[in-house]
């Protein structure tokens, strides 16, 4: 039993350092054509992960629960391991081609309300607080009137990734 729980420990660890190290395996083996792409796949670290932590430890359980051999939990480890490395591949191949989420863009901080950070002179650059799909972000802006410290505005134009032209809000 001793050896398949350190099976499964190994595997758990290994999840780990994959997630910790993300692609250095991967990046160790760049110049050797013959194993090209071959850590991309079935062979890719959360999925050798994955079966080694369960055959270890679904040999583990059998092997208490049951009384059965090193043989028997090894049956029922390799198959439960093989199941589960399946379910990694597909879940991380599932993750690296979701295209559901377009990243935001400039022309998205359009008519976007913020709170001026620094005072705008007129014509010159101030900076505002303005949320970005939910998220703050501090922008250089540009106003043709000054606009003091804390004044809300409008976005009524992107000017670069960092830089937006706004308007003070009137009520």
């Amino acid at each position: 039993m001793a050896w398949f729980l350190g099976l499964g420990i190994a595997g758990v660890v290994l999840l780990g350092l994959s997630l910790l190290f993300d692609g250095v395996l991967e990046g160790l083996f760049d110049g050797v054509d013959a194993l090209d792409g071959l850590f991309e796949g079935w062979l890719s670290l959360p999925v050798i992960a994955g079966f080694l932590s369960m055959l270890g430890f679904s040999g583990a359980i059998a092997m208490g629960a049951t009384g059965l051999g090193a043989v028997g939990a090894t049956a029922i480890g390799v198959p439960a391991g093989a199941a589960t490395g399946w379910l990694a591949y597909r879940l991380s191949r599932a993750l690296l081609n979701d295209r559901s989420g377009a990243a935001p863009r400039g022309d998205d901080l359009i008519g976007a309300a913020g709170s001026v950070v620094t005072s705008i002179p007129a014509g010159g650059y101030g900076e505002v607080l303005v949320y970005r799909s939910g998220q703050p972000v501090k922008l250089a802006a540009k106003s043709p009137m000054p606009v003091s410290r804390g004044a809300e505005v409008w976005v009524e134009e992107s000017l670069s990734q960092t830089a937006v032209s706004v308007r003070p809000v009137e009520r």
